[in-house]
């Protein structure tokens, strides 16, 4: 993406995700109400059905089933099969490795003082030091500064280190911090640990973005034979009441506005 459209870039979404493309959607209905009756109805129903629907947690479960199609959390046999490859790589440069690709970063936190990671961010650090914790591997965080961003800000990855350090107790083996997209966090994060020996990589990042995320570090290794195993957090199940799944809710419609930015962002390529 231009630098120069980066700026912009918040104010496109807003009225093509969720709801902003359905409230769009409805005034257009409701102007045709006159000159055109019947398209006008058909047009503010949708509206109507896509702003109800695009706010549910079920809708969005569908969506990331099916159209995204995110892979399946990391089970016990996943995690004891990598203790056993950290084990056997104990006394040895690290061949498998956990990556966390970064999520957002705050410039300056009002409560710190100091630049934070988004909650996002903060979401897979947690998740993917905890991975370390249970299983005994190395952790490389991948993020720089989102297009647009002044490089005056902290890079992501830098301030990931810093709360892993002071915070969990722990220090990641790697630090990627010149990426500014998820091409970028594969480009660069592959290089990385190419020149480490690693072999295998534990990537984790939000269920709604893995389909996207794995499809870069594919890209970037090539026939390296480096081996991606997808280790998502944050998925959605369906294990609530009927009434509350298809409820309109906030957590729905973040939910929906994620899925859909994937998608669009399959759709270009990006």
């Amino acid at each position: 993406m231009s630098d120069s459209l980066a700026p912009y870039l918040p104010y496109l979404l807003a009225l093509i995700l969720p709801p902003g493309v359905f409230i769009v959607l409805l005034l257009v209905g409701l102007r045709q109400l006159r000159p055109r009756r019947a398209l006008g109805i058909a047009l503010v129903l949708l509206a109507c059905t896509g702003l109800w629907l695009g706010s549910t947690t079920g809708w969005a479960w569908v969506t990331q089933s099916f159209v995204l199609r995110v892979p399946p959390a990391l089970g016990p046999l996943d995690l004891d099969e990598l203790k056993t490859q950290a084990k056997a790589q104990a006394k040895g440069e690290p061949s498998v490795a956990i990556v966390v690709l970064g999520g957002g970063v705050v410039p300056r936190s009002p409560d710190y003082r100091l630049s934070d990671l988004s909650f996002i961010g903060l979401q897979r650090l947690r998740y993917g030091l905890w991975l370390a914790r249970q299983t005994g591997l190395p952790v490389a965080y991948s993020g720089g500064l989102p297009h647009g961003m002044p490089a005056s800000v902290t890079p992501e990855a830098r301030v990931a280190e810093r709360i892993a350090r002071e915070e969990y107790g722990i220090t990641l083996r790697w630090v990627e911090d010149s990426s500014r997209d998820t091409r970028e966090n594969a480009g660069r994060t592959a290089a990385l640990l190419r020149q480490a020996g690693v072999r295998k990589i534990v990537l984790v990042t939000h269920a709604w973005h893995m389909p996207r995320a794995q499809r870069a570090f594919a890209e970037a290794l090539g026939g390296s034979g480096l081996h991606i195993q997808p280790a998502p957090m944050g998925l959605l199940l369906p294990d609530t009441s009927p009434l509350a799944r298809w409820t309109p809710s906030l957590d729905g419609l973040i939910e929906n506005r994620h899925a859909w930015r994937e998608w669009l962002a399959r759709l270009l390529g990006r």
